[in-house]
C-alpha cells in the first residue's frame, strides 16, 4: 500500500498535499483499491466554496457511487480535468495524475486535524 510520508490524510481516504495556501486533493491508494474500477467521476466547479467534511465531488465505480469529502474549507481553484475524461487515472495513479481538485485553504487552523502518513497507516 503506497502511502506518501509528505502528505496528510482524512480518516474518509482523501489525501492533501500542502502547497503554500493551496491543498490539492484525491483519493488514497487503499480507497481506490478498495473502490475499484473507477468509471466516471464528478468534480466541484472552480469557484466553488467548500467547507471542512462536506462532500464535494463524486466517484462512481462498476459497485457504487462515493461521495468524496474536502480536508479542508476553502475555495476550489482547480479541477483535474483528465479524470472527467479518463477516471481510471484516479486506480493508476491516485497521487498525481488521478488528484481530483485543488483548494485555497481558507482556515489554516484546519490543517492540525489532518492525520500524518503513519496516523493513516494505523487507520487503515
Amino acid at each position: 500500500m503506497n502511502i506518501p510520508q509528505e502528505l496528510k490524510f482524512t480518516k474518509t481516504h482523501e489525501w492533501v498535499k500542502i502547497e503554500g495556501n493551496k491543498a490539492k486533493v484525491g483519493i488514497t491508494d487503499f480507497a481506490q483499491h478498495e473502490i475499484t474500477d473507477i468509471v466516471h467521476v464528478e468534480l466541484p466547479e472552480i469557484g466553488k466554496s467548500v467547507k471542512k467534511e462536506q462532500p464535494t465531488a463524486v466517484i462512481e465505480s462498476v459497485k457504487s457511487a462515493f461521495d468524496i469529502y474536502s480536508p479542508l474549507s476553502g475555495d476550489i481553484i482547480e479541477i483535474n480535468e483528465e479524470v472527467l475524461s479518463a477516471p481510471e487515472l484516479i486506480n493508476q495513479d491516485p497521487y498525481e495524475k488521478g488528484f481530483l481538485f485543488t483548494v485555497e485553504i481558507k482556515n489554516a487552523d484546519e490543517l492540525s486535524e489532518l492525520l500524518s502518513a503513519d496516523d493513516y497507516k494505523s487507520l487503515i
